[in-house]
C-alpha cells in the first residue's frame, strides 16, 4: 500500500479522532480483562480443587486460543472488513467473560478460556485498521498507542481484579471482576457500532485469494517477512520467559513478595506507556522503524544482562525500567514494518501470523527460561534471554536493508 493509497483510505474509511479512540479501549479492555484474570487464575481454580497440572492449563489455553485466533480474524477481516470482526469478536469475549464466572467446573473453564483466547486474538485486525487509515510514515506512532493501551490495561487489571475478588467466598467470590470484564467489552461493542467506520471494501469473489499455506509460504519467502517474524519469536521467548521467573527469581535472591514484584510490573508498564505515548512514533520517524527496533532490541539485552549484578531494589527497578524503555521503543516497529513490506489486501494476514508466532513464543518461552532457572542457575535465564535477543539485533537491522 503506498503512502498515496494509505491517505486517500484515511480520509474515506473513518481514521477520526472517536474511531481510534475506540480501537484503543479495545485494545485496553483485551488486557484489562487479561490483566484482572490471570493474577486470579490460581485461586480461581483451587475453587475447583484444581490440581497444579490443571491450573497450568487453564493458564495456557488463553495462549493457545490466540494463537489459532489472530492469523484466522487477520486473514478473514482482509475479505470481509475489519469491523464486523472487531464487533464480534468483542461480543464473544463479552460472553466468555460471563460463561468464565457460571463455569461448573475445570474442563468447562478450559473450554471458555481457550474460546476467550481466540476472540481476543483480535489484535491483527485491530493493527490492520490502523494500517489501512494510517500512512506509512505515521503508522508506528499509531501502533505505538496501542502498545500504550496494552501496557496501561495490564497495569491497571491485577490492581482491579484484586480489589474486587473475594477468594474467602469461594467460586462465587470471583464472579464480580468477571461481570466487570464483559460489561466493559459490551461498550466496546456499543463504541465500534457507533464509532468505527469500515476500513475496506468487502470482497465478493475469492477465486483468486491464495490460500492460508500460500501466504505461509509467502511469508517465509519473503526476507523482511522472515526476519521480522523470527525477531518476534527470538525476543518474545525472552522477554516472556523472564517475566514468568523473575518472581521466583526476586524471592531467591531479595526474598521478595507478591507485592513487590507487582510493584515492579506497574514501574515497567507505565515507563513503557509513556514511552509509546510520548516518544516511541517520535523516534522511529527521525531515525527509521529498523533502526530503532534494532536499538530498542540491544538496549533491553544490556539492561537484561545488567540485572544479574543488582544488588537492591533501586537497581532492580532500574535495570527493569531501561529494559522496559528499550522494549516499549522495539516492538511498535515490528508492526509497522510488516504492514509496509506486504501488498495491502493481506495486511491483516501478515500481521495475524506474526501475532501467533508472538503467541507460540509465550508457550516456549516461560519452559526453556524457567529450565534454566531451575537446571542451570538463579540467573542463568538472563543470560539466556540475552543469547535469544542477540541475533534478533542483527535480524532487525537487517530488515533496514529490505524496507528501505
Amino acid at each position: 500500500m503506498t503512502d498515496a493509497t494509505g491517505q486517500e483510505t484515511e480520509k474515506g474509511a473513518g481514521g477520526s479522532s472517536a474511531a481510534l479512540y475506540t480501537l484503543l479501549s479495545v485494545m485496553f479492555i483485551n488486557l484489562l480483562g487479561f490483566g484482572i484474570v490471570v493474577p486470579l487464575l490460581p485461586f480461581y481454580a483451587k475453587s475447583f480443587n484444581a490440581p497444579p497440572w490443571q491450573i497450568a492449563l487453564i493458564f495456557s489455553a488463553y495462549a493457545i486460543g490466540a494463537f489459532f485466533g489472530e492469523p484466522f480474524w487477520g486473514r478473514l477481516s482482509d475479505r470481509i472488513g475489519r469491523k464486523p470482526l472487531l464487533i464480534s469478536t468483542v461480543a464473544g469475549n463479552c460472553v466468555c467473560y460471563l460463561a468464565l464466572a457460571f463455569a461448573p467446573n475445570v474442563a468447562i473453564a478450559f473450554a471458555v478460556r481457550l474460546l476467550g483466547g481466540m476472540a481476543s486474538g483480535n489484535g491483527s485486525v485491530i493493527q490492520g485498521y490502523i494500517a489501512d487509515v494510517t500512512p506509512r510514515q505515521e503508522r508506528t506512532g499509531r501502533m505505538s498507542l496501542l502498545g500504550a493501551a496494552y501496557n496501561v490495561g495490564f497495569i491497571v487489571g491485577p490492581a482491579l481484579g484484586g480489589l474486587l475478588a473475594n477468594p474467602a467466598a469461594g467460586h462465587t467470590g470471583f464472579r464480580i471482576p468477571l461481570f466487570i470484564c464483559s460489561g466493559l467489552s459490551a461498550i466496546c461493542v456499543a463504541g465500534l457500532a457507533l464509532f468505527v467506520t469500515e476500513s475496506r471494501v468487502r470482497r465478493e469473489r475469492f477465486s483468486h485469494e491464495p490460500s492460508r499455506w500460500a501466504v505461509i509460504g509467502n511469508a517465509f519467502t519473503n526476507p523482511a517477512i522472515t526476519r521480522l517474524m523470527l525477531v518476534t519469536f527470538l525476543a518474545g521467548c525472552a522477554f516472556n520467559g523472564i517475566e514468568s521467573i523473575f518472581g521466583l527469581w526476586t524471592q531467591a535472591r531479595f526474598q521478595w513478595g507478591p507485592r513487590q514484584v507487582g510493584s515492579a510490573f506497574a514501574v515497567v508498564g507505565i515507563v513503557a506507556a509513556i514511552n509509546q505515548i510520548f516518544l516511541t512514533g517520535r523516534l522511529s520517524k527521525k531515525y527509521g522503524e529498523a533502526q530503532m527496533l534494532a536499538a530498542g532490541m540491544a538496549v533491553t539485552m544490556l539492561f537484561t544482562v545488567l540485572q544479574t549484578f543488582s544488588w537492591n531494589v533501586v537497581t532492580v527497578i532500574i535495570c527493569l525500567a531501561f529494559a522496559a524503555f528499550g522494549q516499549s521503543v522495539a516492538w511498535p516497529n515490528v508492526s509497522a514494518l510488516i504492514s509496509q513490506n506486504v501488498d495491502w489486501d493481506h495486511q491483516g494476514q501478515y500481521l495475524g501470523l506474526n501475532n501467533a508466532v508472538g503467541a507460540s513464543a509465550r508457550l516456549v518461552g516461560p519452559s526453556c527460561i524457567a529450565f534454566a532457572f531451575s537446571g542451570i542457575a538463579v540467573d542463568a535465564p538472563f543470560y539466556l534471554a540475552a543469547l535469544l535477543v542477540m541475533p534478533a539485533i542483527f535480524l532487525a537491522w537487517r530488515a533496514r536493508r529490505i524496507s528501505n
